[in-house]
């Protein structure tokens, strides 16, 4: 984990070293950046849509958006409990996302929803792999705030990949 993803660390009285908070400040971060890039990479797809199948996509990708969104709260909130700073500006997202580009010139239903499943699939992966980062430092709580909210991207990857299956 990179350093400068921890922010300006704050005096606490949590038990967990200050080595082990700041891993866990960084990655908390981490993922803050991913979890609103993929919200807006979702909304982007939500709001242009095209073809057949535009209404069921358009419903599912803002469901799966509303939901992804509040999980950005938690995450940063987590962070700052740690002793850490959140690093939740739409700048600091943009500098910090694991997620590549959305594509601005895909419109069609079924290639938007192709880039949406990756999108997903790759929040997923890393998300499980924030819980394993996570109980590497004996971190409970973060490991299972990242599976509460795995459990979630997860599910809604189900519904966006069975429209392709």
């Amino acid at each position: 984990m990179l350093k400068t993803m921890t922010g300006k660390m704050h005096a606490t009285s949590h038990d967990m070293s200050q080595e082990s908070r700041e891993a866990m400040v960084a990655l908390c971060n981490q993922q803050l950046a991913n979890i609103f890039d993929l919200y807006a990479q979702t909304k982007q797809a939500h709001w242009n849509v095209k073809g057949m199948y535009f209404e069921a996509l358009h419903v599912l990708f803002d469901k799966m958006a509303d939901t992804v969104f509040p999980f950005g709260d938690e995450i940063a909130e987590r962070a700052t409990a740690l002793g850490g700073t959140a690093l939740g500006t739409v700048q600091m997202a943009a500098n910090a996302t694991e997620l590549p580009d959305f594509p601005a010139d895909i419109f069609d239903g079924e290639t938007m929803l192709k880039v949406v499943v990756e999108r997903w699939a790759q929040v997923a992966a890393s998300m499980r792999a924030a819980i394993s980062q996570a109980e590497d430092v004996n971190d409970m709580g973060t490991a299972d705030m990242f599976t509460a909210i795995s459990r979630e991207v997860d599910k809604l990857l189900w519904f966006a990949e069975s429209h392709l299956q």
